[in-house]
């Protein structure tokens, strides 16, 4: 009887700590296929950090675009990130969390300008920010948002 508490104490947390690592790793594996064919669908669209245009851009409109999204932590890098906050230093699993949004918010400003008819972004900028807490002491995260905004133009003529 003693030996089937603490399979409950231990086993069904690590069983649900497990099951939300596979899944994560899935959901995670799945949007990294679609952030990749979706970036070479818009291969060649100019997305630029230059805070002036190109000389040679002959601009007839422009207008601010904007991309953002909002992605939380699965469970079980939740406790591997908390873990990590005991001892420090470098919290990997928070990186491809980053990598995702900042992708992400990228191809969704990219993708609003192209919709809109623009021709390329310049100016390009990214916005970070903590959104819910985690845990009810108030440590830890659930979510990070990512904006990315830029000037979008349309060429009169690119070149002449």
């Amino acid at each position: 009887m003693e030996n089937l508490g603490l399979l409950f104490d231990f086993g069904l947390p690590l069983l649900i700590l497990m099951i939300a690592y596979f899944i994560g790793s899935a959901i995670e594996k799945r949007h990294f296929a679609n952030i990749r064919k979706r970036e070479d669908d818009l291969h060649g669209f100019p997305v630029v950090s230059f805070d002036t245009m190109p000389d040679d851009w002959k601009v007839s409109s422009s207008n601010l675009v904007t991309g953002s999204i909002v992605i939380s932590l699965d469970y079980f890098k939740r406790v591997i990130a908390g873990l990590r906050g005991l001892i420090g230093g470098r919290i990997k699993t928070y990186e491809p969390l980053l990598e995702r949004a900042r992708r992400e918010a990228l191809l969704r400003m990219t993708e609003s300008a192209r919709e809109q008819g623009y021709d390329a972004i310049f100016n390009v900028r990214l916005e970070t920010s903590r959104l819910a807490n985690a845990t009810r002491d108030g440590k830890g995260t659930a979510g990070v948002e990512m904006l990315a905004f830029g000037t979008a133009v349309k060429f009169a003529s690119r070149f002449g």
